[in-house]
């Protein structure tokens, strides 16, 4: 493509983008990468094909038969109408959820890096997004300068995928920038939140719409780590703690959640200190403890119910963190085992 036509593609670009309105000017219906794989629906129907007459049209047939229409009617009485699917799954066994601390927004997939890897490529292909530089080892893909509505400047976008907190879970993170300044290297933070938001929900929604009909990309599943950020571990005197590779922010925002999700109630903090004090609810299930009985090696349903605890975070130095739970009663009766048990229990839902 010469000089002359690049120059008349990109004016009429911007004279289509121009013409675009609403908040979903990137991926809505009438976005600058609108979604295609729906306007089949759209298409006109063709007259049959006329062949002359000494012609066989033994070999011609339908190959996308339309099924007749039935004529059965939906008998009276009541019934329940299903509720639609929301846009990304909000409960705790969700495969792909919007994550926010602060100003920091990501997308957790409940898949591997290596399943991820293409789901992010399809998307940014079928959006018709080409890419600049592609980095499977270091699990980051940067577009091209896109023209988008709203902006007098160019944008670009840098997709960045990790491994989770847990083992065979993913992090997607999105870092937009405008083509405004120093563009040698990618700011700490986006330029425009309201374009980071949009790409992020918009990956989110293709990722959480083909969840388990993915290929996997043998390169991005071997080169980024698979191993999860968290661990139980055991210090010098034997005694087992939660160690998380994240920084302390994260950490303490992580472990309140999770101890929240793990029956126990927050009755006060100290953040400066990294302190939980709480109180423990006890497991519900229909038999009593359920498959934790067995780790209680007790002859009651929900031992320790009601009682107090103090969750530790503390700092081991860079980014490893170490948590720590134990039981603050006079007698100090909580066994190693026991011990142990609810560190599993909270390890579980860290993410």
């Amino acid at each position: 493509m010469n000089r002359t036509t690049r120059y008349l593609a990109g004016v009429a670009s911007l004279a289509l983008l121009a013409q675009l309105t609403g908040c979903g000017y990137l991926f809505g219906d009438r976005g600058v990468f609108r979604d295609k794989s729906e306007d089949y629906k759209s298409a006109p129907e063709l007259p049959i094909i006329a062949l002359p007459e000494d012609s066989s049209d033994t070999a011609l047939q339908e190959i996308y038969p339309v099924p007749a229409t039935g004529t059965t009617l939906v008998a009276a009485g009541e019934f329940e109408v299903p509720r639609p699917t929301p846009l990304v799954a909000g409960g705790q066994d969700e495969s792909v959820r919007i994550q926010r601390l602060g100003d920091t927004t990501w997308v957790l997939i409940e898949e591997a890096p290596g399943q991820v890897w293409p789901q992010v490529r399809s998307f940014l292909a079928s959006a018709g997004i080409n890419l600049r530089r592609i980095d499977a080892r270091a699990g980051v893909m940067e577009t091209d300068w896109l023209n988008l509505e709203s902006t007098s400047m160019g944008s670009r976008f840098r997709m960045r995928i990790e491994q989770g907190v847990q083992r065979g879970t993913s992090e997607l993170h999105v870092l937009q920038q405008n083509q405004a300044g120093d563009i040698a290297s990618w700011p700490e933070a986006s330029d425009n939140l309201d374009q980071e938001q949009e790409m992020l929900r918009s990956l989110a929604q293709y990722i959480a719409d083909s969840v388990g009909n993915a290929p996997v990309s043998m390169v991005a599943e071997q080169q980024i780590n698979a191993s999860g950020r968290i661990s139980l571990q055991e210090d010098a005197s034997g005694e087992a703690y939660i160690q998380l590779t994240l920084p302390f922010d994260r950490a303490w925002a992580s472990l309140g959640l999770a101890l929240e999700k793990s029956a126990f109630e927050i009755t006060d903090r100290d953040r400066s200190s990294g302190v939980y004090y709480l109180r423990f609810l006890g497991l519900e299930s229909e038999d009593g403890g359920g498959w934790f009985d067995w780790l209680w090696n007790s002859d009651d349903d929900l031992p320790h119910t009601g009682e107090n605890f103090t969750a530790n975070l503390r700092d081991l130095g860079g980014d490893e963190m170490a948590i720590y739970v134990r039981l603050q009663d006079a007698n100090d009766e909580l066994t190693p085992r026991e011990h142990q048990t609810l560190l599993t229990l909270v390890k579980g839902n860290i993410n």
